[in-house]
């Protein structure tokens, strides 16, 4: 029982999209037909997408990047706001959790040291940021690849739908970077190590390049695969453990509930009726409470209107702690820090991302 206790503690959604899977199996009982529920592109690219990343990342290229950047300033303002737009554009490549984990540990050793006390405000707009700016592209964020590839939407209109809100973001998120307080500081940015090894830097870079090309459909998610596990391998086998595999069987699980959904005609009529017209503030709102990326995956099964499931849910990821999975892992990493106060980060994340969400619900309103 305690390890089943521990286990849930850890992964939440996980447990519970198990859970309500099996359910589901009692009105819909397993058969050949699960097989055609599973989504292999999603699975795959998310995997390899994962894993380069994992890859990137281990290699310290962004944190060098991030401090070379550093370096340059010397006043608090100016340094919130290159921690912040660093996790906003940084995100719609290496995905707002990736950004989050490696820029959050940042600004905690660099404002620490610099005895300034607008940490929270860093940490709770650099969440923001990471949210929304992991908005712009289709591997931004799991729902964003999920929905792109589960709707065949094209990359023109996928970007038509995301650049306007996004673009508004980017105002939104250095208009209020730029009102936050300001004073000067001689801070000394801490050293990582030394970047090495370029040749597999390089290689990493290529292949993330194959992932992209996956994702636009220049080349096939199977030979993607099959390139990067093979490239993974043959320089470093063991980045492949670091791959959030938690993260592919809760998909898992939800293609089999939306799957057994599917085939249940009285609930697929009751909830295509509900949200018809509504899908907006449906994706929003169940955002809220299961967060964007089980919203995504289930409303996908009771409406066609993919442009306002896609804004829906991204801007959905802001509001509650739970509305994004990435809010949790910057909650986590700033209360395991020195000196934390997690209530007031909590009412001061809570403030800010319930006002950007009415910000950018009415003008998505507006917009589509």
């Amino acid at each position: 029982m305690r390890k089943i206790l521990e286990s849930f503690k850890k992964d939440t959604v996980l447990v519970v999209s198990g859970s309500v899977s099996v359910v589901t199996m009692l009105f819909v009982p397993p058969s050949g037909e699960y097989i055609s529920y599973i989504d292999f592109k999603v699975l795959a690219v998310l995997f390899s997408l994962m894993a380069v990343i994992a890859g990137i990342r281990e290699m310290g290229v962004f944190e060098a990047a991030a401090r070379s950047l550093l370096r340059k300033t010397k006043r608090v303002r100016t340094m919130s706001l290159a921690l912040i737009l660093l996790a906003f554009f940084s995100s719609m490549l290496i995905t707002n959790d990736v950004a989050l984990i490696t820029f959050v540990p940042l600004s905690i050793a660099v404002l620490s040291f610099a005895g300034k006390g607008n940490l929270i405000f860093v940490v709770t707009m650099q969440t923001i940021a990471a949210n929304l700016g992991s908005m712009l592209t289709p591997v931004g964020n799991p729902q964003n690849l999920f929905l792109y590839s589960r709707f065949g939407v094209s990359a023109k209109e996928f970007f038509n739908i995301t650049v306007p809100i996004v673009a508004l973001s980017l105002v939104i998120v250095t208009v209020m970077t730029m009102l936050s307080k300001d004073d000067t500081m001689e801070v000394v940015i801490p050293e990582g190590a030394p970047i090495e090894r370029s040749r597999r830097i390089a290689l990493y870079m290529v292949l993330f390049i194959v992932c992209l090309m996956s994702v636009f459909g220049v080349i096939g998610h199977a030979l993607m695969l099959v390139i990067v596990i093979a490239g993974i391998t043959l320089t470093d086998g063991g980045i492949l453990k670091k791959v959030d595999y938690a993260l592919l069987l809760t998909f898992v699980f939800f293609f089999i509930i939306v799957g057994n959904v599917g085939r249940m005609d009285a609930v697929v009529e009751r909830m295509g009726a509900l949200i018809e017209g509504r899908e907006l503030l449906a994706s929003i709102a169940l955002s809220q409470v299961i967060s964007n990326v089980p919203a995504a995956i289930m409303l996908s099964s009771f409406t066609d209107n993919y442009r306002l499931l896609i804004a829906g849910t991204n801007i959905g990821g802001l509001g509650t702690l739970v509305a994004s999975l990435a809010s949790l892992i910057s909650y986590k990493l700033y209360s395991g820090s020195e000196g934390a106060k997690p209530a007031e980060y909590l009412k001061t994340f809570s403030i800010y991302n319930v006002a950007v969400l009415l910000v950018l619900s009415v003008s998505a309103i507006l917009l589509y």
